[in-house]
């Protein structure tokens, strides 16, 4: 491949768009790969289609390797199959809908569970089919309530999604590790630096769910990990470890408490602890979060109060995960008036059992642990509200804040916390879809056996900004070569002879096999070519400059800015050698 930038469709910006928030955004557009269109829609130029196809090719021929076998399925679907697994509805309003001239309703699909099953069950019936994983690579829709960070958050992206049909739950933990080993190796291959974390299914549903997530300090995902022991989970997926049960008999009495003017934990605290000599601090307060929670496809919605210790906040993403698919929401001042037994800055769990309201409390909250809480009045808190004894909750949920320094559900060790950009998916989804769709194999007795499922995505145009991430620095893009739009940049500085030189390097290292990018450019100035070259981030740039007149030419390395000066009747052997070692 020969690419000439005096005929190449690419424009080169020295300023970065103003709605650019990341790296990858800024760079991505400077440098001439995407171009914006809408909020999460991109069109790819052809250095960016390169890199997207380069990754695309990197993805199917790990999943060929493993015995994945290619499919393709319509991006336009019609409601009947996610209306079959209630995902219609689940989905709110992710799902792109729409409908046909004749009123019929379709959608725009973020994934394809359905689709497989029902193509599986209407081509296999028998024991013997199986195991069978088949894969797509197929463009995805999501209305994304806020996409950002150019086409790391996108409405419109390029996803690998397989699908794993098992006999039983063994073949099913087979099929996973088969595609755990699968994704390692494809993004090794890619150059990305990751982390395997364990994550919560969400809307697909099913069991065992693992995250691989690209640690960098613009990613939207927060994971923590412990140095002790290697454990590391979504933030969403962090198991809190539960303290041991206390004895009731010990427990202090429940004693109703003035606390006017103490809209805060830190106030109430400041203010139990001088006039009331509890001597407490923030995390012996119960705080009682009230949320409504609608479920998609219903009109009915819940009142909910979640109780978490008081130094803790709830983390939303970690209480909409636990609800899933329930959609929770805050209390506003009209939901309280609708609810007068519920004082507002003074609510404790004593009489929500009376109320009829559900409560569910974080793991910390156990039998025979003492509080101060609300008292159910106003200007009034209580201290010695003991779990158990004053109050029982409905269950325990994963809603507080996780912290650096938080005890690993593991070992016990601190953990710590990092941001990174989720990059792929793997479930254990069990027999949902396939109970849905009536998914049976006839066995050797004739007697059907129900198919248990595995799903995995890898999110490929995403892998092209997470690696745009992490392979940068202050001068532009910095390109593992398997992904990169070229093996060699060759600048020719601009004298008719290096230009010459260049163009006839070039095209006896593309008679080699080498992907070559030559900056032929006339009317352009040497210093502008070096920048162009240094944005547009291809791993070798070889300079045909100054150093001609004297036989020589000059050997960059993008990554590393090592600079060597080689003869030009050795270039083409040496820059061979370069690129295959």
């Amino acid at each position: 491949m020969l690419l000439r930038m005096s005929s190449l469709f690419l424009r080169t910006l020295r300023d970065d768009p103003a709605d650019a928030e990341v790296p990858s955004h800024k760079l991505l557009v400077r440098a001439g790969y995407v171009r914006r269109v809408a909020p999460g829609i991109y069109s790819w130029l052809p250095l960016g289609k390169m890199v997207l196809e380069n990754v695309t090719r990197i993805v199917r021929e790990e999943m060929n390797r493993m015995g994945g076998q290619e499919v393709l399925f319509p991006a336009l679907l019609p409601r009947e199959y996610y209306e079959a697994t209630g995902r219609w509805t689940e989905y709110g309003d992710t799902l792109f809908r729409l409908q046909d001239r004749k009123g019929a309703d379709y959608l725009l699909g973020p994934t394809h569970e359905e689709l497989f099953t029902d193509m599986v069950k209407g081509e296999y019936s028998s024991y013997k089919d199986y195991p069978v994983t088949l894969y797509q690579i197929q463009t995805k829709y999501r209305d994304e309530a806020r996409p950002r960070a150019g086409i790391l958050r996108g409405r419109e992206f390029l996803m690998k999604d397989s699908y794993s049909f098992d006999l039983d739950d063994d073949g099913l933990k087979r099929s996973y590790e088969q595609h755990r080993e699968t994704y390692i190796r494809t993004f090794d291959r890619l150059g990305i630096d990751y982390k395997i974390v364990f994550a919560q299914s969400g809307a697909m549903g099913g069991s065992a769910s693992e995250e691989f997530l690209a640690p960098t300090p613009t990613g939207e995902d927060t994971f923590v990990s412990c140095r002790s022991c290697g454990y590391a989970a979504n933030a969403e997926a962090v198991v809190t470890p539960a303290p041991p049960a206390r004895p009731l008999d010990d427990a202090p009495p429940l004693t109703v408490m003035d606390t006017p003017d103490t809209p805060t934990i830190e106030s109430l605290v400041s203010h139990v602890n001088e006039h009331h000599g509890l001597g407490i601090t923030a995390a012996d307060t119960l705080k009682n979060v009230v949320v409504k929670v609608t479920t998609p496809g219903s009109d009915k919605v819940e009142t909910l109060v979640i109780g978490v210790p008081g130094d803790r906040e709830v983390d939303f993403k970690r209480l909409e995960a636990a609800l899933a698919p329930g959609e929770p929401a805050i209390f506003e001042a009209e939901d309280f008036a609708k609810h007068p037994g519920l004082v507002r800055g003074y609510i404790g769990p004593q009489i929500l059992r009376e109320l009829g309201i559900r409560y569910l409390v974080d793991p910390r909250v156990v039998t025979g642990t003492s509080w101060v809480t609300g008292a159910n009045e106003p200007g009034k808190h209580a201290s010695g509200v003991v779990a158990g004894r004053d109050f029982v909750p409905d269950g325990t949920i994963e809603a507080a804040e996780v912290r650096a320094g938080d005890a690993c559900p593991r070992c016990g060790a601190e953990l710590s916390i990092d941001r990174g950009i989720e990059i792929g998916h793997i479930f254990q989804l069990g027999r949902k879809y396939a109970d849905a769709a009536g998914l049976d194999a006839l066995g050797p007795d004739g007697k059907p056996i129900r198919i248990t499922m595995g799903s995995y995505g890898i999110g490929i145009s995403r892998a092209v900004a997470v690696i745009a991430e992490q392979k940068h620095d202050e001068l532009g893009l910095v390109w593992p070569r398997e992904v990169a739009p070229a093996d060699v940049h060759i600048v020719g500085t601009g004298k008719e002879n290096q230009v010459e030189a260049a163009l006839e390097l070039a095209a006896e290292l593309e008679s080699r096999g080498v992907r070559v990018l030559v900056d032929d450019r006339p009317q352009v100035s040497p210093g502008v070519k070096f920048k162009d070259a240094e944005l547009i981030g291809v791993p070798t740039i070889v300079v045909v400059g100054r150093g001609l007149s004297q036989g020589v030419i000059e050997l960059r390395d993008r990554a590393s800015g090592e600079k060597s000066e080689i003869p030009l009747t050795e270039a083409a052997d040496r820059i061979t050698a370069a690129i295959n070692a």
